[in-house]
């Protein structure tokens, strides 16, 4: 029964950094530099999940977050010559480059792992009332 805790509980984790990472996403829409401050837009990231086959029993298992990777998109253009931040000279002169990430997109991911996070805790609920009514039944 606790292997059920487990299970739910790694779903959670990933979930919760599904969102942090969506979120991320949408708060950097906007990001034309890098975190070391040259023009270079942001590049939205993903969150790559694997089966954690560690926990669980009865063919049952959980999930864990491998790896957050960057998409290598490539970004939008717009043209705005007096951004900061615009391209000087090629083809793009005069334009600048945005991170190409889609917002309906993102909050579409966003309501999916906000469900798949409610699941989860109804699956907690169920778990731990299971366990109340086996502890009444023994008592």
């Amino acid at each position: 029964m606790f292997a059920a805790f487990d299970i739910s509980a790694s779903a959670l984790v990933a979930q919760r950094l599904r969102l942090t990472t969506i979120s991320g996403n949408l708060a950097n829409m906007m990001t034309t530099r890098n975190e070391f401050g040259e023009p270079e837009p942001y590049q939205p990231r993903f969150v790559i999940f694997q089966v954690d086959d560690s926990m669980g029993a009865f063919g049952a298992s959980g999930v864990r977050v491998t790896a957050v990777e960057r998409d290598s998109v490539e970004p939008i253009y717009r043209y705005d010559p007096h951004h900061p931040d615009a391209i000087q000279s090629g083809p793009y002169a005069g334009y600048v480059a945005y991170p190409n990430i889609n917002m309906m997109t993102e909050f579409t991911d966003a309501i999916l792992a906000a469900r798949a996070y409610e699941a989860n805790l109804g699956a907690i609920e169920i778990t731990k009332d299971m366990a109340q009514q086996t502890l009444r039944i023994l008592a």
